[in-house]
């Protein structure tokens, strides 16, 4: 049974993951403050993109709400005179920009809702705290049996996703933690197999996995109750912090950061392999493990939240394991969650960047052994190790388990095969993004090698080789055609008149033959070499005998005879 509303049809489904960049366009002096545009980005794809507008005293309430983590963000300061100065607004974009930067580039604060609603106003507008109050008010009046004691504000970094502190009347001293959840992208089951994948969590039973309670789903959202353990995750036993405090003053900049000890390591480490392989052989699959997701008690690390792979839920690592197209399955994607999280209880902290092909000095190399074929470059490149391998190593296989029979998680075959079904589209939407994300870097890659001062050097020495290479040739078809002018002028021979071609006789009469042409007068051509001849004596020789012995009162006069009347 449900008690959930359905969503509002159109719902969107929105990955909370995927990095949001930020770049101020423009500046515009209005008469009485200055606006900031700024163009927002989400993903890599540019046409996912919009423009927001923002004051220099939105910037500040945005830095106000993030203070608490303890983060030194370079914010401009402000300024009350001179501030329109037009060299000083150009100067404060400036440091606004690498103020957004430092925001979106912290693993933390990337995620906070007050950045969402300062980047991306239009998709985070929504109250989630009220959405949740909503539904768990109308769950408690289905059964009155529980009762809220506290909610528990800003325990986890999800926006989507809420906490409160309840407990049972027929069970008063007993804690507990109802968390209410809104479906995520990657949600593939069906609303029938969800419940029956649900109920299955529900009733299971395992020394590896934090015990769930109750599970009730909708359309939209799920609610679940489970055991609040007061000493908080492994996350907040490193950090030696509390529990119950707000997640960014947590883990914003902690100050207290330790890691573990080798026989810690080596205990916790095996025990979460046992819950990722009780998991994988059952056909379930997970891809949510950090430190946030582990709970210590007595010695015994479970793993918590394992529904949020069934629930759609974004892994909180997904930003860093998409960009490795070797990381394309749920398992290898447990198994490189798995070696960022022996990191961090190795060092006490989350690494920076992965790959990581150096570490930091500490006497336990069989753990920097593991952490190498998980994280280093070779091994994103080629491929993780699978829970079996690590299980095996000499880190982890000497670890006696207090728990030695075969623990199994018994599956019906239909939600077995709806399982498989959801996670082959999990996968493939992963390695759908991981093709996108190649593109853009490709595409990067070379537009930032075609921009680059070395590439505009080499463009332009080709570009003076062509014009000189063009230069010749032109030059030397000038010349080409010009040799071949002078050379057709003095080898043509030049064409002998043709006979006059009699005209054609018109009834049976013979046309008279017309007037003869006035003589022209002689001309010399100095650029023939050659005349026509008409018999034995002609020649070059005859013409210029005759053009020499020429005498003009040896010319006779024409007579001309009038043919203009009729004939009879």
């Amino acid at each position: 049974m449900s008690y959930l509303e359905k969503p509002a049809p159109g719902r969107l489904l929105l990955d909370d993951t995927v990095p949001l960049t930020a770049a101020i366009e423009a500046s515009q002096n209005l008469q009485s403050h200055t606006e900031y545009i700024i163009r927002v980005q989400r993903g890599v794809s540019s046409e996912n993109s919009w423009q927001v507008v923002r004051r220099y005293s939105d910037f500040d309430a945005l830095n106000n709400s993030l203070m608490v983590c303890g983060v030194s963000l370079p914010l401009p300061p402000k300024k009350l005179i001179g501030n329109r100065d037009r060299e000083f607004i150009a100067e404060r974009q400036r440091g606004l920009q690498a103020y957004l930067d430092a925001i979106t580039q912290h693993p933390l604060l990337c995620s906070a809702l007050p950045v969402k609603k300062f980047l991306d106003p239009d998709n985070y507008a929504a109250n989630y705290t009220e959405i949740a109050l909503q539904q768990v008010s109308m769950f408690f009046r289905s059964d009155p049996n529980w009762e809220v004691l506290e909610p528990l504000r800003d325990v986890g970094w999800r926006i989507r996703k809420k906490y409160f502190l309840i407990k049972n009347k027929e069970q008063s001293k007993e804690r507990y933690m109802l968390s209410w959840v809104d479906l995520g992208p990657d949600k593939f089951l069906s609303d029938k197999d969800l419940h029956s994948a649900m109920k299955l969590l529900t009733s299971l039973s395992s020394p590896y996995m934090s015990p769930l309670f109750f599970s009730s789903t909708s359309e939209s959202s799920a609610l679940l109750i489970r055991p609040f353990n007061e000493a908080g995750s492994l996350r907040d036993h490193i950090c030696k912090v509390k529990p119950r405090e707000n997640y960014l003053k947590k883990y914003g900049n902690p100050k207290k950061c330790q890691g573990l000890e080798l026989a810690h390591i080596k205990l916790y480490g095996r025990q979460i392999l046992e819950g990722l392989r009780l998991l994988h052989d059952s056909g379930l699959f997970f891809g949510h493990l950090h430190a946030s997701n582990v709970t210590v008690d007595q010695g015994m690390c479970r793993l918590m939240d394992v529904e949020n792979g069934i629930l759609g839920v974004p892994s909180a690592l997904r930003p860093a394991f998409t960009h490795f197209k070797k990381i394309n399955t749920t398992e290898s994607i447990d198994v490189f969650c798995f070696g960022h999280l022996l990191y961090e209880i190795t060092y006490g902290q989350p690494p920076d960047s992965i790959p990581i092909d150096h570490y930091p000095t500490i006497p336990y190399t069989a753990v920097v052994s593991v952490l190498q074929s998980i994280l280093s470059t070779e091994a994103c490149k080629s491929g993780m190790p699978t829970v079996l391998q690590l299980i095996q190593t000499p880190l982890f296989s000497d670890i006696p388990l207090q728990h030695s029979e075969k623990i199994q998680i018994k599956v019906p075959s239909r939600l077995k095969d709806a399982l498989k079904t959801a996670k082959e589209r999990l996968e493939k939407r992963l390695q759908e993004e991981q093709r996108v994300l190649r593109q853009h870097r490709r595409l990067t890659r070379a537009q930032s090698h075609h921009g680059s001062e070395e590439e505009r050097k080499r463009r332009k020495i080709l570009a003076r080789k062509k014009c000189r290479q063009s230069t010749y040739e032109n030059e030397d078809d000038v010349s080409v055609r010009n040799n071949n002018n002078s050379g057709s002028g003095a080898s043509s021979p030049p064409t002998c008149p043709s006979s006059p071609t009699p005209p054609p006789s018109t009834g049976g009469q013979t046309a008279p033959p017309p007037p003869p042409l006035p003589p022209s007068p002689p001309m010399l051509d100095t650029s023939s070499t050659s005349s026509c001849s008409e018999g034995p004596g002609g020649g070059r020789t005859a013409l210029l005998s005759s053009i020499q012995t020429f005498s003009k009162g040896k010319l006779k006069k024409a007579q001309t005879t009038d043919r203009s009347g009729p004939v009879f």
